[in-house]
């Protein structure tokens, strides 16, 4: 940090650099035929804007930037006037060639700017790559960077990896999730704590410890062939205070600099609330928004052109280069907003069916609301995010309470209900992400001490509503983890059988436990049943207020519906179908999709206590 200091100080040439004149080009190539034609490429080595930097083949420079830092060019070209697949960016002194790059403008594939993203149709599983399966043990620890493999320490580095990821997509797929969303796998270079990858040190680089770019890619395809897609954890918040631009930054304003912290650093209020709050004050704004996630992750500043065209150019990059089916973006409104509406319409210009869901960790609809693209609530506020999905943080705050709580007036389920009262603030209610949690919070399976009927529940209701769901890897088996007692490595324990010397080998449902097969079993059975329910995916909602500790909604269409009764009762229910004849009118019968019985709907229906039921309706 303190040659972060030096830097911000304008004290550059103190800073030790290579000889090489060019050290960095990014991107290191494009491609031809965006729809944007405008490309930045920033070149970076020691005083490289003391030069002449000129293009060959006659290639005309639109725009050349030059910071504070002389160690940075930004030079902007405009690709539908570049008709060569290679060109070289030149760099002279006195007339002679000091340095030069060559540059590749790629051809693109096929329909990728019409690529499919995931959608309501998708069930997300969310891996923390590091803690679920080491595929490779040679990239356990890698020369070049610091942190090193450790799997006795609960926050150090445990070896899983992509290979790893991919020798267990069979799995994945078995299980009935069509997604996969990994957390940060780009270069993460801090000294300890660094297996979680949201200190960032390289944007254009897979850490080596998890393998490489072309593995990552590798990762995309096998998806791909099974048709499934591979989703991106991005992070434009903030980087890590290794990362070789944070430590030769290339002009004061790329972070957030508080001149009374130390080094810098001043921690977030983490009160993004006050984003609409058309009456927070100035200071506390600054210190949501610009104060830093940690003293090792420096704040990043959106408001800087250059920084948001390096962003959005970076997850366009990844996207193209990867063949990415989404991107889950990491502390959404921690951002400047009016930049990152600018970022996330850029992408979707480019991909107009591309989805980007920001975790919006707000706790009201109307909060959460406001940050989806076209909302009537954020109009209110003259802001429209262009951000297509957002997170149900409304829902998963409910979940846990609703099945706990004794029954009242305003406690139990019918939290439930309300959280689903507000879906009129949402102006694409089927673009939601839906979960009971990840891996920033408690396990379920932790709250209710692995009981897997809570489990059940709980996955028949994100299963079924509105929306996406996503599970967060080893709930499917009952995995645990106290974040109270243990902290995030508790949370993000190493998944059973994704090591060599593990003892058991949970991928192999012959090797399940019973209490393993019983999470597993309704798990796949359930979500494998709701790849082909456009009922689900699309259908209308009917909710009735619960009762006796008992909801029951229904998912219609003109051609089929989908009774769904979660019973979170302590004892069995009998329910009096007369309540729900709008929804049962010209149905007597149904078949339970988990158990494959026939259920009667004439006059009454029985249900266990702390069960669900989804019943596939029959005339």
């Amino acid at each position: 940090m303190k040659t972060i200091y030096a830097t911000l100080a304008l004290s550059i040439a103190s800073v030790a650099f290579s000889q090489k004149t060019l050290e960095r080009v990014e991107p290191a190539f494009w491609w031809k035929g965006m729809k944007n034609p405008e490309l930045q490429i920033l070149v970076y080595g020691k005083d490289v804007a003391n030069n002449e930097i000129m293009l060959s083949d006659g290639i005309q420079i639109k725009d050349i930037r030059k910071v504070d830092n002389p160690n940075y060019v930004f030079i902007t070209v405009n690709t539908n006037e570049i008709n060569v697949p290679k060109f070289t960016i030149n760099i002279k002194k006195d007339k002679k060639n000091i340095g030069a790059y060559t540059y590749e403008l790629k051809q693109r594939e096929s329909g990728s700017a019409n690529r499919e993203s995931f959608t309501s149709k998708d069930v997300m599983y969310l891996i923390m790559p590091d803690r679920f399966a080491n595929g490779d043990e040679k990239n356990d620890s890698r020369q070049e960077l610091t942190e090193k493999v450790d799997r006795s320490l609960p926050n150090g580095r445990h070896g899983g990896d992509l290979r790893g990821i991919i020798n267990n997509l069979d799995y994945i797929q078995n299980l009935g999730a069509t997604a996969v969303w990994l957390t940060p796998v780009n270069e993460d270079n801090e000294k300890v704590y660094s297996y979680h990858g949201y200190a960032q040190t390289d944007l254009y680089k897979i850490d080596g410890r998890y393998g490489t770019n072309e593995e990552y890619k590798t990762l995309s395809q096998e998806l791909n062939k099974r048709k499934m897609m591979l989703v991106m954890d991005y992070v434009t918040n903030h980087w890590g205070s290794s990362h070789w631009m944070i430590k030769d930054l290339p002009s004061k304003d790329w972070i957030h600099w508080f001149d009374e912290g130390e080094n810098g650093f001043k921690r977030s209020n983490y009160k993004t609330t006050t984003q609409f709050d058309i009456n927070a004050s100035d200071i506390d704004k600054k210190y949501a928004l610009d104060g830093w996630f940690d003293k090792t992750m420096p704040d990043i500043n959106q408001k800087n052109p250059l920084v948001l065209k390096y962003l959005t150019q970076n997850a366009i990059w990844w996207i193209e280069y990867a063949d990415l089916g989404g991107i889950r973006v990491d502390t959404y409104p921690y951002n400047d907003k009016e930049a990152m509406a600018k970022w996330a319409k850029a992408i979707t210009d480019e991909y107009p069916k591309f989805n980007i869901v920001g975790e919006t960790w707000l706790y009201t609809a109307a909060q959460i609301a406001a940050w989806q693209k076209d909302s009537k609530v954020g109009e209110i506020a003259g802001y429209n995010s262009n951000l297509p999905s957002v997170m149900d943080f409304m829902l998963f705050e409910n979940m846990p309470k609703a099945l706990k709580e004794k029954e009242s007036w305003d406690k139990g389920m019918i939290r439930i209900y309300d959280s689903f009262t507000s879906d009129f603030l949402y102006p694409d209610l089927k673009n939601l992400l839906v979960f009971f949690e990840n891996h920033d919070t408690e396990r379920w399976n932790e709250i209710f001490n692995a009981n897997p009927n809570a489990y059940k529940m709980a996955l028949a209701l994100i299963s079924t509503v509105r929306g996406t769901p996503q599970i967060y890897y080893g709930s499917e088996i009952g995995m645990r983890g106290d974040k109270n007692a243990g902290g995030d490595a508790d949370i993000r324990r190493d998944f059973p059988g994704g090591w060599k010397s593990d003892k058991q080998n949970a991928f192999l449902p012959s090797a399940q436990t019973p209490e393993q097969k019983e999470f597993f079993q309704f798990t796949q059975k359930l979500l494998n049943w709701r790849k082909g329910k456009d009922v689900i995916h699309n259908g209308k909602t009917k909710n009735f207020v619960p009762q006796d500790g008992v909801f029951v909604y229904f998912r219609y269409n003109d051609r089929e519906s989908v009774m769904v009764v979660i019973n979170n009762n302590e004892k069995d229910q009998t329910l009096d179908l007369k309540r729900f004849a709008e929804s049962l009118n010209g149905f007597t019968k149904g078949k339970e999709i988990i158990s494959g019985k026939e259920i009667s709907l004439q006059n009454s229906m029985n249900i266990s206590a702390k069960t669900p039921l989804i019943i596939e309706l029959e005339k």
